[in-house]
């Protein structure tokens, strides 16, 4: 099993929140559940992205699959039979024979289902989005609390190796800049592109910013569909961080890069290609460097070192999955809570919107 699987070491980026999680939650949490035994859990939309639902909940020893629910039957049927579990023809009985919920299905549908089993007091992960609106997010977070159960939101993105391999530097960017372009394809176009690849680049800048949204500007264009294609936004924090974050599904090659700007620190990631580099500069050479330039200064001087953190090889899915288990059992928190899935959707519509307003 991959060493970060087995020590359970996520980096945390968490977000300023007025909601706290209470002792009475931890509790409740800890009461009803069994911390040794396997955690029963269901997967209910088996499209693409639900499958490697199924193949890791399969195959975590914590997790004990009891099986899947979709509404295209010869789909069920195939995964079920794939990963030697039982597929559900009612949703409600696979609801009903676990303890917690995987929700897969099209974003419209996340609020509908995920109401369902909170208000059966079971524990969701909920892809990104968590929900369509802010008040469908707003409802599972009320319900969540009253019934001491478990939201995570898969952004997984805060999860990428490359991201990871920052977990020994201190960030607080004054600047950053991200770029998520894809070529266009048909699959997910019903969704603006804000809501489906700017989403997860407004959660890591969140993460990372670490304070409140002052001002967001934000403009798009709809070029291949009838939703916006091309976004580009720009928000100030109240911290003084400023963001730039691109979006575009209609571009040649896949690119997700993202770039940072501190005092005396500059970073970049490649999320496609698993790379971080780090310039900094300090008073003295480094001998672990790979790289070392001196910069001269009025009375005295500096230099700048370039290193290349080691980005260690991993499932951020499997990870993410893993995180939701290891929570529910006691053992860790969500990396991505309801309530930071929540604020992403806030941003997202905000942007979103304001691209609406003038678009052209």
């Amino acid at each position: 099993m991959n060493s970060y699987l087995k020590s359970r070491q996520f980096i945390f980026f968490p977000i300023n929140s007025s909601r706290s999680v209470s002792s009475r939650f931890i509790n409740e949490i800890q009461n009803k559940m069994n911390r040794t035994g396997r955690i029963k859990i269901g997967v209910i939309g088996v499209g693409h992205l639900g499958n490697h639902h199924v193949k890791h909940l399969s195959d975590i020893p914590e997790a004990n699959l009891i099986g899947v629910f979709d509404t295209d039957r010869e789909k069920s049927n195939s995964i079920s039979k794939k990963y030697n579990t039982k597929t559900f023809d009612d949703l409600n009985t696979l609801i009903q024979s676990c303890e917690a919920l995987s929700v897969v299905t099209p974003t419209q549908h996340h609020a509908e289902i995920a109401e369902q089993c909170l208000r059966s007091e079971k524990h969701v992960f909920i892809e990104k989005p968590i929900t369509s609106t802010l008040s469908e997010a707003d409802n599972l977070l009320g319900l969540a609390e009253k019934s001491g159960t478990i939201i995570q939101v898969g952004h997984i993105e805060r999860l990428n190796p490359a991201l990871l391999a920052l977990k020994s530097h201190v960030l607080k960017p004054k600047y950053i800049e991200v770029q998520r372009l894809a070529p266009y394809t048909t699959r997910g176009t019903e969704v603006p592109v804000v809501l489906d690849l700017m989403i997860h680049d407004i959660d890591i800048v969140l993460a990372l910013a670490k304070s409140p949204v002052k001002t967001i500007h934000a403009s798009g264009l709809s070029i291949m569909t009838d939703s916006v294609d091309m976004a580009n936004a720009r928000i100030r924090f109240e911290n003084g961080t400023i963001a730039n974050i691109t979006s575009s599904r209609i571009a040649k090659d896949k690119v997700r890069k993202l770039k940072a700007f501190q005092d005396e620190m500059y970073v970049t990631i490649d999320f496609l290609l698993g790379l971080t580099e780090v310039y900094r500069i300090v008073n003295r050479k480094n001998p672990n460097a790979l790289m070392t330039v001196p910069l001269s200064e009025e009375g005295g001087s500096k230099q700048i070192i370039y290193e290349k953190p080691q980005v260690q090889s991993a499932d951020p899915l499997r990870m993410e999955l893993s995180n939701f288990i290891d929570s529910i059992m006691g053992n860790a928190t969500p990396i991505v809570s309801g309530v930071d899935g929540r604020e992403a959707l806030k941003v997202a519509i905000q942007i979103h919107e304001m691209i609406l307003e003038d678009l052209h």
